[in-house]
């Protein structure tokens, strides 16, 4: 990778860092069909890496907005769709992983746009768990389908519940892709790489979480990663 690319890529974290402290979700959404473009190794691994420490940093920050009880149902569900996703990692091509890295993130911002309002019950947790840990196992976007169960909590709860799930469910599938060969010393490397956009996106949301998401941050990161993810699929198209 140039030196400019690497510049891109760690600015596309921040924006994405800055995104996902402030409203919950929104980093792999927003850096996924970047880090494709420019070293499609940055998928999924580095990125989960890279995602754990930001998951981390929101626990402590927002812990009192978390809500434990609803957290063993949705892990369950995580732990249900790691392995599918480890199966379809290991049954498509690189080419054809691409496309469907693309694919997800166009089905993330239909999902995430479609108005649907569920209530956190076991039986959705334990779907949008599901869905989660395939998504976030084979191309790091698990934060649509639990968000959505979140959409009318308050920001800090959401926050909060979703970074404790995505830390216990990121540290499972980095163990299944280590498993299976999918992360080691090169795939740490790059996540390493990523952590100085990761701290600055973190450190900035920090400054504005309470006060920035009032409906204009949300509908940005799904129009920046629906243009994106069309990008993605069109390049491997042609």
């Amino acid at each position: 990778m140039t030196s400019l690319e690497i510049l891109i890529a760690l600015t596309t974290i921040t924006v994405g860092a800055f995104i996902q402290g402030s409203v919950g979700f929104g980093l792999a959404m927003i850096s996924v069909p970047v880090l494709l473009l420019i070293n499609p190794e940055f998928i999924p691994g580095p990125l989960l890496c890279a995602t754990l420490t930001l998951t981390s940093l929101t626990i402590y920050r927002d812990r009192i907005g978390i809500d434990n009880a609803d957290l063993p149902w949705a892990l369950a569900g995580r732990i249900i769709g790691t392995p599918l996703g480890l199966f379809a990692l290991a049954s498509v091509s690189r080419d054809n992983l691409d496309l469907m890295f693309g694919s997800l993130i166009l089905f993330s911002v239909l999902l995430s746009a479609s108005g649907l309002r569920l209530l956190p019950t076991p039986k959705s947790l334990i779907g949008a768990g599901t869905l989660s840990g395939f998504m976030g196992t084979t191309s790091s976007i698990g934060g649509p389908p639990m968000a959505l169960l979140y959409q009318g909590t308050e920001g800090i709860r959401l926050r909060g519940t979703l970074a404790v799930f995505f830390t216990i469910g990121v540290v499972i599938s980095l163990v299944a892709l280590a498993a299976v060969g999918r992360f080691g010393l090169r795939e740490l490397s790059l996540g390493l790489l990523l952590q100085p956009g990761i701290l600055a996106g973190f450190f900035l949301s920090s400054r504005m979480a309470a006060n920035l998401d009032h409906g204009y941050t949300r509908q940005a990161v799904l129009s920046v990663a629906g243009a994106l993810g069309t990008v993605v699929i069109i390049r491997q198209l042609l």
